[in-house]
C-alpha cells in the first residue's frame, strides 16, 4: 500500500483538527476501507467518520480545495464496488443513525442515512406501519445505502424499490450548499421559482429541464432504456423516470429529483436526511409454499404461474446454495424442509410467499397453486410452512451470498453478472440463453433470489487469482451485457452499476443517452468530487480487482489445520457481506465488539480483511508480524459467534489464536498471557493454601492491588477458590456400585480446571445428580482442557494438552460411555479445536472423541429423548428461569438441550434471554484495557434483562465467565443449569 506524501499528510492533519468527528490516514483504516462486498479493492487516502453536518460541509470544502474525491459509505455491503475509491471514504454509519420523526397519520418517516432498515421497522411496528423494500442485508443495510443503490429485495413484487417510497431528501451539494428535493417543490424548482435555492441548485434544475425538453433526447430515452415492464431498472441515471413526470409527459406524476437521486450511488450529492413513505404491516399470516423442482427451467416457468396468485415474494434457492448450506451448521438447520430429487441430488426450490390475513386463505391458495403446477407437470414436493419455520427459510435465502463463500479453494461464485433483470415472461428463455453462453465456455453458475421480479442472482464460478480468471471475468460480463440488451433488460436490477457495470452503460442505453448522463453529472458535480468513476467515466471493469492476475496464494505454515484450504483461503471466505455489522437489536452473537463500538475496525469482516491483506502482501518472513493485525484483532473476544453465524463460516476466533501464537514466536509471550494460559498450574498451587488466595481477593484494596499487578482492571472481582478441589472430594466419596449393566449407564466426567478449583459445588451437584438418575460416574485420568492456553494463543502448549487428552481418553470414550463436561468452553474444545490441532496420527481418535464429548445438558436431553429420565423425580413447583447462553455453545452446539433439560421439572418455564456475548469471554473482561468494552457489551441486552427480573426468577448461565459477568454487572447470582436441576430433585 502506498503511503501519503508529507504534504498530503499535513493537509489531512489540518482537516482533522477542523472536524468534530474523526479522520484516519493510518494504514489500518485505509486497508479496511479499501474493499466492500465486491471483487474490487482500492486503498483510499483517508477515512472520515463525520459527526455533524458541519463536518460534511468541511469535507466538501476541503475536497474542492485539494481536488480530492469523497466516497459516501454506510454499511459497505455494495456488490459492484460503489464505495471503493482513492479519495476520502466518508462513513456516516456511526453518527448519522437517528430516526428524526415519525408521522403515523400521514404515513411517513424522516431518518438520517445511517439508520438500519430492520431497526427502522422495529420502531415503526407499534404504529402498524412498515418500510417495504427489503434487501437480504436488511439487518445491517442502511437507508442511505438503500437510496444510493435504489435497493429492493424479495418483496419487490409488492413494494417495488426504494425509489417508489422516497418522498424527500435533504442534501449537501458539491459547493456545500443545502438543498431539499421533493415532488412538492419539483415543478417550482424546474421553473427557477424556488426561494432560497443556491446557484448550483438552479443550474441543476436548468440543465435537467433542458435535457428532458429536447425532443431528440426524449426519443432516445424512450427507445433505448430498459422495458417499462421491468420493475427493477438501475442502469445509469433514471432519466426515463424523470421524463415520465409532468410537465414532460402529459398527466404524468409530479416531478421530483428523488427519482434521480435514488440509484445515483452517491455521485450527485451527500444525503443528510431522508423522508420515506410507509405502508401498513404485511398480512398477519405468513405461509411459504416451498415448491421443489428438478431444474431451474421448471422453476422459472412455475414462477409465471405463481405470480397469478398475487404473492408477497417468489424467490429461488438453487442446488448450489443448498449444497453450501449443508456445510454450514446454522444454515443446515434452516434447510430442514428440503427433499432431494429421485436421483438424490439437491432440488431447485421456489419459495412462494402467499401471506394473507388467515391461515385458511393461505392454505387454499397453496392448494390451488400446487394443483395448477402439478397439472402442468411442474414440481414434485410442495411443503407449506408457517410460523417460526418461515423465518428459517428466509434466513436460508438471505444467506445465499455468504454461503457461496464456502466453496473451498480459490474458485468462487463471483459477482460479475449477478444483477441482470428482464421481463418475467422473458426469464425462462433468457436463462436458457445465459446458460448456453456459460456452457460454451465450460463454466457454470449459481442461480438464486428474485425469480418473481425477473432478476436471478447469477454467479459464475471463477478463480480471480489467475490470468484466465480475469479474462473470464471480462468476457462473461461483455457477453451477458449483449444478451441483456437483446431482451431490453437492465444490466442492474438492484445492486447498481458501480465500477462493475459502469463501463457497459453506453451499450445498454446508447451513446446518446450516456452523453446525457455525463451532462447530468457535470451539472450536479462540476468538479467531480462525489464518488467519481461510478455510472459515468468508469475505469475498465477488470481493473482495481481485489486479486491480481496470477496472484499466488502463499503457503503459510500454521499450528492449526485448515481442512481443504490454507489459512489465507479461510480468511478469503469473507466476501464482505457484512453480516457481522448487525446490532444487538437483530439478535445473535456476532460480533459483540462491533455491537458495542459500531466501529468497522471491530467487525469480523475487518479482521478477515486485515489478515488477508497482510498474508497476501507482507514482505516479512513471518507475515503475521504486523502491528495492524494486532490492532484489529485486539477487541475480538474469540466468542465463536462468527463460526456459527457468518454464512461463510469464517472462524475468526481460530484465526486470532493462530495469529497470537505466530506473534509470540517473534515477540515472546507477554507476562499476563503466560499467567492466564497457565491458569491451571497456578491455581493448582494456590489450591494448597486457598485461605491465603481468598484473603487477598475477598479484600477490596488487596484485590485491586493484585489486579493491577497482573494487568487486570481493579474493579473486576475475581473467582474464589473452594476449600477443596472437586477431584479430592470425589476421591473421598465411597465407591458406588455399578448402576446398571444397561449400555449407556456409565459416563465419564471431564473435570475441567474451572470446575475443579472454583465451581466445585456445581461439580458435586452434577455428579450427585447423575448418580441420582441412575448413572455410574467416573472421572478418568486427563489433562486440563487447554482452553486458557488457546485463548491466549499458546497453541504449542494447547497442542501438547490436546494430544495428552486424546491419548488418555481414546480407548474409553464412546457413544455408550460418553465424556460429559460441565463448563461449555472446556468440553467443546474437544469438538472444536482438538481435531485441527493434534498431530496427524491422532486426528481420527480426536474426531471419535469429539462425536461423544457432550455438554451436561446435551447428555441429559439425549437421555430424556431415550425415555431414560422421567419427570417423576423432580419438583412440581412453578418456577420461571431466564437463560443466558454461552457463546461457544450457541456457535458449536445449541441451546435447545439446555432448555429441554431445565424444562424437565413439570412446571418450570424456561425463557432464553435474547443476549449475544456476555462480554467477559474468558480473561478478556478482566483485562484493564478491555474492562469498559466488556461491561458495555453486557449492557446491550444481558444486564438490563437480568435487572428487570423479580428476585424469585432464576437466572441461569452455563458458562463460568458468564455467571461472573452477570454478578459484576448486576449483583445477581446466576446459576449453572446443573444447580437448578439438582435443586429441583424431590
Amino acid at each position: 500500500m502506498t503511503g501519503l506524501s508529507s504534504e498530503t499528510t499535513a493537509h489531512f492533519d489540518e482537516l482533522s483538527r477542523q472536524l468534530d468527528g474523526e479522520l484516519f490516514t493510518d494504514s489500518t483504516y485505509r486497508t479496511l476501507y479499501a474493499t466492500d462486498a465486491s471483487a474490487y479493492r482500492e486503498v483510499p487516502q483517508a477515512v472520515a467518520i463525520p459527526r455533524t453536518e458541519a463536518d460534511l460541509k468541511r469535507l466538501i470544502l476541503f475536497a474542492n480545495q485539494k481536488k480530492i474525491s469523497l466516497i459516501p459509505r454506510t454499511a459497505g455491503t455494495s456488490l459492484a464496488g460503489q464505495v471503493v475509491g482513492n479519495g476520502i471514504v466518508v462513513d456516516v454509519s456511526r453518527h448519522f443513525n437517528k430516526i428524526l420523526e415519525i408521522n403515523a397519520a400521514e404515513r411517513w418517516v424522516r431518518v438520517q442515512p445511517g439508520v438500519v432498515r430492520d431497526e427502522l421497522n422495529m420502531a415503526l411496528k407499534q404504529y402498524g406501519l412498515y418500510f417495504g423494500p427489503e434487501t437480504s442485508t436488511a439487518n445491517r443495510a442502511m437507508i442511505g445505502g438503500m437510496v444510493g443503490n435504489n435497493s429492493c429485495g424479495s418483496n419487490s413484487v409488492v413494494y417495488g424499490s426504494t425509489r417508489e417510497h422516497l418522498l424527500e431528501v435533504k442534501a449537501l451539494l458539491a459547493d456545500g450548499s443545502e438543498a431539499i428535493f421533493s415532488a412538492e417543490i419539483g415543478l417550482a424548482a424546474l421553473d427557477g421559482l424556488r426561494a432560497g435555492a443556491s446557484d448550483l441548485e438552479k443550474t441543476i434544475y436548468k440543465a435537467t429541464k433542458k435535457i428532458l425538453s429536447d425532443s431528440t433526447n426524449q426519443e432516445e430515452i424512450r427507445k433505448n432504456f430498459p422495458k417499462k415492464s421491468i420493475e427493477r431498472r438501475n442502469t445509469g441515471y433514471a432519466l426515463d423516470l424523470l421524463l415520465d413526470c409532468a410537465p414532460f409527459t402529459e398527466n404524468g406524476p409530479a416531478f421530483s429529483m428523488c427519482r434521480l437521486i435514488a440509484g445515483s450511488e452517491g455521485t450527485l450529492c451527500l444525503l443528510t436526511e431522508i423522508k420515506l413513505n410507509l405502508v401498513p404491516l404485511p398480512p398477519k399470516t405468513q405461509g411459504l409454499l416451498c415448491a421443489h423442482f428438478n431444474t431451474i427451467d421448471e422453476t422459472l416457468r412455475a414462477t409465471i404461474v405463481a405470480l397469478n396468485y398475487k404473492p408477497q415474494a417468489v424467490e429461488l434457492i438453487d442446488s448450489y446454495v443448498l449444497e453450501c448450506a449443508a456445510s454450514n451448521s446454522e444454515q443446515r438447520k434452516n434447510a430442514f424442509f428440503v427433499k432431494n430429487t429421485d436421483e438424490g441430488t439437491y432440488p431447485a426450490i421456489l419459495v412462494v410467499d402467499l401471506s394473507r390475513e388467515t391461515k385458511e386463505e393461505v392454505e387454499q391458495l397453496a392448494h390451488d397453486l400446487e394443483t395448477e403446477l402439478r397439472a402442468a407437470g411442474l414440481g414434485f414436493h410442495f411443503p407449506l410452512l408457517f410460523g417460526e419455520d418461515t423465518k428459517k427459510i428466509w434466513t436460508l435465502r438471505k444467506a445465499g451470498l455468504g454461503l457461496l463463500g464456502n466453496i473451498p479453494g480459490d474458485e468462487k461464485a463471483v459477482a460479475v453478472i449477478e444483477d441482470t433483470a428482464v421481463d418475467v415472461l422473458d426469464q425462462p428463455a433468457y436463462i436458457r440463453d445465459f446458460n448456453e453462453i456459460l456452457h460454451k465456455h465450460n463454466m457454470s453458475a449459481v442461480h438464486y433470489a428474485h425469480a418473481g421480479s425477473g432478476e436471478l442472482h447469477l454467479r459464475p464460478i471463477i478463480n480471480l487469482k489467475t490470468r484466465e480468471g480475469h479474462q473470464q471475468f471480462r468476457m462473461i460480463a461483455e457477453e451477458i451485457a449483449t444478451l441483456v440488451k437483446k431482451y431490453d433488460g437492465s444490466l442492474s436490477g438492484e445492486h447498481g452499476d458501480g465500477r462493475l457495470r459502469g463501463e457497459f452503460i453506453p451499450k445498454m442505453v446508447g451513446e446518446h443517452n450516456y452523453a446525457l448522463f455525463k451532462e447530468i453529472k457535470r451539472a450536479w458535480d462540476p468538479n467531480n468530487l462525489f464518488n467519481p468513476g461510478k455510472i459515468v467515466d468508469s475505469p475498465p471493469m477488470d481493473t482495481f480487482l481485489r486479486y491480481e492476475a496470477d496472484q499466488q496464494t502463499p503457503e503459510v505454515k500454521t499450528y492449526f489445520r485448515f481442512p481443504n484450504q490454507t489459512i489465507l483461503q479461510h480468511a478469503e471466505q469473507c466476501n464482505g457481506s457484512g453480516d457481522c455489522r448487525k446490532t444487538e437489536m437483530s439478535g445473535g452473537t456476532m460480533c459483540p465488539s462491533y455491537m458495542a463500538t459500531r466501529n468497522e475496525k471491530d467487525t469480523t469482516r475487518a479482521r478477515a480483511n486485515i489478515l488477508r491483506e497482510m498474508l497476501t502482501r507482507s514482505p516479512k518472513e513471518n507475515p503475521f508480524d504486523h502491528a495492524e493485525i494486532k490492532e484489529v484483532f485486539d477487541l475480538c473476544l474469540a466468542c465463536k459467534g462468527c463460526k456459527g453465524e457468518c454464512p461463510s463460516n469464517v472462524d475468526v476466533a481460530k484465526l486470532k489464536m493462530e495469529f497470537l501464537q505466530q506473534h509470540h514466536d517473534v515477540h515472546g509471550v507477554p507476562m499476563r498471557s503466560w499467567l492466564v494460559g497457565n491458569f491451571s498450574k497456578l491455581t493448582q498451587l494456590a489450591s494448597y493454601v486457598p485461605w491465603a488466595y481468598n484473603m487477598v481477593f475477598k479484600n477490596a484494596p488487596l484485590r485491586k492491588f493484585a489486579n493491577r499487578a497482573v494487568g487486570f482492571h481493579p474493579e473486576r472481582t475475581m473467582p474464589l477458590l473452594h476449600t477443596e478441589t472437586l477431584l479430592s472430594w470425589f476421591k473421598k466419596q465411597p465407591k458406588r456400585p455399578q448402576a446398571s449393566s444397561e449400555p449407556g449407564r456409565k459416563v465419564y466426567l471431564f473435570c475441567d480446571e474451572f470446575t475443579n478449583f472454583n465451581d466445585v459445588e456445581i461439580g458435586k451437584k452434577a455428579i450427585l445428580l447423575l448418580q441420582k438418575l441412575g448413572y455410574e460416574v467416573e472421572i478418568p485420568k486427563h489433562a486440563p482442557s487447554g482452553r486458557p492456553q488457546l485463548s491466549k494463543g499458546l497453541l504449542k502448549d494447547a497442542k501438547k494438552i490436546a494430544e495428552q487428552n486424546i491419548q488418555f481418553l481414546k480407548d474409553i470414550i464412546s457413544h455408550d460411555t460418553p465424556l460429559i463436561g460441565i463448563e461449555p468452553s472446556a468440553i467443546l474444545t474437544f469438538r472444536d479445536e482438538y481435531p485441527d490441532l493434534v498431530q496427524e496420527d491422532l486426528i481420527e481418535d480426536a474426531k471419535k472423541i469429539a462425536q461423544n464429548a457432550l455438554q451436561f445438558d446435551e447428555f441429559i436431553a439425549r437421555e430424556i429423548d431415550l425415555k431414560k429420565i422421567s419427570k417423576d423425580l423432580f419438583s412440581t413447583e412453578k418456577r420461571l428461569i431466564k437463560l443466558h447462553g454461552h457463546c461457544q455453545q450457541k456457535a458449536i452446539a445449541s441451546m435447545v438441550p439446555t432448555k429441554k433439560m431445565l424444562s424437565l421439572p413439570e412446571n418450570y418455564t424456561v425463557q432464553l434471554i435474547p443476549s449475544g456475548c456476555c462480554g467477559m469471554a474468558g480473561s478478556f473482561g478482566y483485562e484493564a484495557e478491555h474492562y469498559d468494552i466488556s461491561m458495555k457489551i453486557g449492557e446491550l441486552v444481558l444486564f438490563p434483562t437480568v435487572r428487570q427480573q423479580p428476585e424469585e426468577v432464576l437466572i441461569a448461565a452455563p458458562g463460568t465467565s458468564c455467571r461472573h459477568q452477570i454478578h459484576d454487572g448486576t449483583g445477581r447470582k446466576a446459576m449453572h443449569p446443573v444447580e437448578i436441576l439438582w435443586d429441583a430433585v424431590v
